[in-house]
C-alpha cells in the first residue's frame, strides 16, 4: 500500500511515530466497531486529507492481518468502504467543494453530502444510518479540541456517537510531512497561502507568507508547508473582538450611565498578578502599574487590577471574573517549574480544559534547558490543552502563553516587562495580536484647595465633559490636592480648553477657576503621557 510504504521508507523518525500511533488508534476503532458502524467527517482541509490516508493504510492494515497476509495485497483487492460525510455550505471556498468531490471520484468514496447545520446533519445522519464512531481530523490547538481524547463520546445534548481522533496529537509541522512525503493531492489554496481554512467570511492568506514582487502589483504569497512556525498557523483566520458592551465595565464613565456614552466601544483590559510574596509584602509588585501606563499607551482602558494567592483556585476564580468582562486579561506570577507556580494550571480550570503536554514547547524548552528538560516530567510543557497559542518572537527568550483573551506574561521585573511589551506590540503589527487605538493621555494640576471647595465644581466638570475622566487625590494628608484630567489623546486636546473657559464663565467655579489659573492658591504642573504638557 503506497501510503504505508512511504512512511516506512522516509527517514522522519518523528513522523514514523505518529503514523504508527495514528494507526494503531485507527486499528483499535475498526476492531471495536464494524464497518457499517464508522464514519469519516471529511471536508476538504488539509488535516482531513491527512486522515483520509491514514484511514487508507489503517483500514488496509486492519484486512491485511485479519487474512493473516504477509505479502502485499495490493490497494486494488481492498477497496475504501467507510463511510464518508462532507458538510457542504454556501460559505465554504469553491476550490474546497472542488477537492472534495474529486477526491470521492477519485478514490470512489460512498459519500454523504450533508447541507444542514452539523449538530441537524448529523442527528439526521445517525437515525438514518447505525453509525457509532466517526473518525475526526481534530487537532490539539483547534478550538474543537478542548477536552478530547483519541476516543472521546460526544458531548451532551448531542446525537451519541464515538468521536475518533487519530492525528489528536499531531502539529502544523507533522501534518506537512505527512502531505509531502507520501505525494498526496491536497487542496491548491495550500499553495495559495492559506495555512488553515474556515469559511469565504473569515479566512485568508497567512501575511507571514507573503512575498514582495516589484514587477506585480498584486500580492503573492508562498505555499502553506514553507510557513516556518506552525504556531502561527491560523494568523489567516480574521480576528474579531467581544462586542458584548452589555457585559462590560466600560472605564471613564464618571459616574454616569455607559449606555449614554459613545465610549461602547472601548477596548478594556484586566490585570492579574499572582504571588504570596506579594500579599506577604514580602516584594513590591511594580509590573502591575508599568503594564496600566502601557495598555494606555496604545488606547486600553484597565478596568481591574488585582492580586491573587498562589492557589489553582484562586487564580481560575480570578480568571473566570475578569475574561468575560474584558477584551483581553494580562496574568503575570506564578510561572515556572515550582510547587507554587500555579498560573498555567489556574488559566486552563478557568476555561473548563485539562493540561497536556505541548510537543512544540516542550521541544523549545529542551534547547533552551538541555538535559534538564526530560519527557513526561517537565511540567513547563503541559500548557491548557486545545486553547494555547504560543506567542513567539526573535528576542523573547521564552515564548508568551495565550489562551483565548488570556496573555500569560513571565516578566519578573519591570525591565522584563519592557522587553516582553516591546515584542508584543511588533506581534501586533504583523500579525494583528492586539487591536492599537488611540492613546490615553493625563494631565495634572495641585491645588491648597480644600476638597469641599472642589467638590462641587467638579462634579458639575464631569457632567460638562463626559468623554474626560476628572478625578482627585493626595500623595499625602495634608499635601497639596492632584486633580486629575485623563482622555483619549484628541478629545483631552479638544475639551481641556473648553473645560478652562467652562471654569472661569460659570460664576460657582469662580475659586476653582483661580487656582487652575494659577493664581494665589494653585500651582500647575506636571505630568502628561505619552508627551508633556502644561496647561
Amino acid at each position: 500500500m503506497e501510503i504505508d510504504k512511504a512512511i516506512r521508507e522516509c527517514d522522519d523518525r518523528r513522523l514514523k511515530t505518529k503514523y504508527n500511533n495514528a494507526i494503531y488508534v485507527i486499528k483499535r476503532a475498526l476492531a471495536l466497531y464494524s464497518i457499517e458502524e464508522v464514519a469519516l467527517s471529511f471536508n476538504g482541509g488539509k488535516d482531513s486529507t491527512v486522515l483520509f490516508h491514514l484511514l487508507r493504510a489503517g483500514y488496509y492494515l486492519h484486512e491485511s492481518e485479519k487474512c493473516h497476509s504477509n505479502g502485499d495485497l495490493g490497494y486494488g483487492e481492498i477497496p475504501f468502504p467507510i463511510r464518508t460525510i462532507y458538510f457542504e455550505s454556501s460559505s465554504a471556498f469553491p476550490e474546497i467543494n472542488s477537492f472534495t468531490y474529486e477526491i470521492a471520484a477519485m478514490y470512489n468514496l460512498q459519500m454523504d453530502i450533508i447541507r444542514l447545520d452539523f449538530k441537524s446533519g448529523l442527528e439526521s445522519l445517525l437515525k438514518a444510518n447505525p453509525i457509532k464512531a466517526i473518525f475526526l481530523g481534530v487537532r490539539i490547538g483547534d478550538p474543537t479540541a478542548v477536552g478530547q481524547e483519541q476516543f472521546s463520546p460526544s458531548s451532551p445534548g448531542w446525537p451519541p456517537f464515538m468521536r475518533v481522533n487519530p492525528i489528536l496529537d499531531w502539529s502544523y509541522r507533522d501534518v506537512w510531512a505527512f502531505l509531502l512525503t507520501c505525494k498526496v493531492q491536497y487542496c491548491s489554496l495550500y499553495d495559495q497561502g492559506y495555512t488553515s481554512i474556515g469559511s469565504i467570511h473569515d479566512t485568508v492568506p497567512n501575511e507571514l507568507l507573503c512575498v514582495n514582487d516589484s514587477t506585480n502589483s498584486g500580492e503573492k504569497f508562498r505555499p502553506a508547508y514553507l510557513l516556518q512556525d506552525g504556531r502561527l498557523e491560523r494568523a489567516g483566520r480574521a480576528k474579531k473582538y467581544s462586542s458584548s458592551a452589555s457585559a462590560k465595565l466600560h472605564t471613564l464613565s464618571n459616574g454616569l450611565k455607559s449606555e449614554n456614552l459613545h465610549r461602547k466601544s472601548m477596548l478594556t483590559a484586566s490585570i492579574i498578578a499572582v504571588g504570596d510574596e506579594i500579599l506577604f509584602g514580602t516584594v513590591e509588585d511594580n509590573l502591575g502599574s508599568s503594564l496600566c501606563k502601557k495598555l494606555h499607551s496604545i488606547g486600553w482602558a484597565v478596568s481591574h487590577l488585582a492580586v491573587t494567592r498562589n492557589d489553582v483556585d484562586s487564580v481560575a476564580e480570578e480568571v473566570e471574573r475578569r475574561k468575560s468582562t474584558n477584551d483581553m486579561v494580562f496574568i503575570y506570577g506564578g510561572v515556572g517549574p515550582l510547587h507554587s507556580d500555579v498560573t498555567v494550571a489556574g488559566v486552563a480550570k478557568a476555561f473548563g480544559v485539562r493540561l497536556a503536554p505541548d510537543e512544540e514547547f516542550e521541544e523549545y524548552l529542551r534547547r533552551i534547558i538541555g538535559g534538564k528538560c526530560t519527557g513526561d516530567k517537565n511540567e513547563m510543557a503541559q500548557l491548557p490543552e486545545g486553547i494555547t497559542e504560543l506567542l513567539h518572537h526573535e528576542q523573547l527568550e521564552v515564548p508568551l502563553i495565550k489562551c483565548h483573551n488570556v496573555i500569560i506574561l513571565n516578566a519578573t521585573n519591570v525591565t522584563e516587562l519592557d522587553e516582553q511589551w516591546d515584542c508584543l506590540i511588533k506581534l501586533t503589527k504583523s500579525q494583528g495580536l492586539l487591536e492599537l487605538a488611540e492613546p490615553f493621555v493625563s494631565k495634572c494640576l495641585e491645588t491648597t484647595l480644600f476638597d469641599v471647595e472642589v467638590a462641587q465644581p467638579l462634579s458639575k466638570l464631569c457632567l460638562q465633559f463626559p468623554d474626560i475622566y476628572i478625578g482627585g487625590y493626595r500623595e499625602s494628608r495634608h499635601g497639596h490636592l492632584v486633580i486629575r484630567f485623563e482622555g483619549k489623546a484628541s478629545i483631552v486636546a479638544r475639551d481641556m480648553i473648553l473645560v478652562m473657559e467652562f471654569a472661569f464663565n460659570a460664576s460657582s467655579f469662580g475659586v476653582y477657576a483661580g487656582s487652575i489659573a494659577g493664581r494665589s492658591s494653585c500651582r500647575s504642573v506636571v505630568q502628561e503621557f505619552p508627551s508633556r504638557c502644561v496647561l
